[in-house]
């Protein structure tokens, strides 16, 4: 069941903020049924290039709440914990913030297999910009962040629930276990 209030922003998101790598959910093909994302029913009328360059509808994940982005640690075990109780994380990543992910996607999936990390990762993307792939440009509609839209650094992050309805924006500073409570919370909702 969707909440009925609006959507919330938590905290600031700083353009000078330093961090490895990944930038929230994006993914890069859209949906035949939304020629502008941003006006998508659900974020499960979406899809996205996976690492092997293989499209995935984000239909695949209906029934799932969902949080896009990692903080590798912190988010392997938010997965462990919840994924059997309907947690999905997707992580994205871009290299449109320093060019702090300079590396192919071959090199992306070695370093994150560090830290045990089983969920799934889409081809690197664009977040801003003229190259915003659909699920960015549906998440950034949806949920505004402080200051305007655009993503102000790597590892914002978006929580969608079971409907496929976003739930909530966090900036880059915000550990994914400081969301553990808003997982939870929509968890427990069917």
């Amino acid at each position: 069941m969707a909440s009925s209030s609006p959507p919330k922003t938590k905290g600031w998101s700083f353009s000078s903020m330093l961090s490895r790598s990944f930038s929230s959910l994006a993914g890069c093909e859209g949906s035949p049924k939304a020629d502008d994302p941003t006006q998508a029913k659900s974020f499960f009328d979406l899809a996205a290039t996976d690492m092997q360059g293989n499209v995935v509808p984000m239909a695949t994940y209906r029934g799932r709440v969902c949080l896009t982005q990692l903080n590798y640690t912190q988010l392997a075990e938010l997965d462990t914990k919840y994924r059997d109780k309907g947690l999905q994380i997707l992580a994205f990543p871009c290299n449109q913030f320093g060019g702090q992910e300079p590396g192919t996607n071959e090199e992306i999936m070695d370093f994150v297999k560090t830290f045990g990390i089983s969920f799934p990762f889409f081809a690197k993307c664009d977040v801003n910009g003229s190259n915003t792939i659909p699920v960015f440009q549906y998440l950034k509609h949806n949920l505004g962040g402080l200051l305007g839209n655009f993503i102000k650094w790597n590892f914002t992050k978006f929580l969608v629930d079971r409907n496929g309805l976003p739930f909530q924006r966090y900036n880059p500073q915000t550990a994914p276990f400081d969301i553990e409570a808003d997982i939870v919370e929509l968890l427990g909702k069917q």
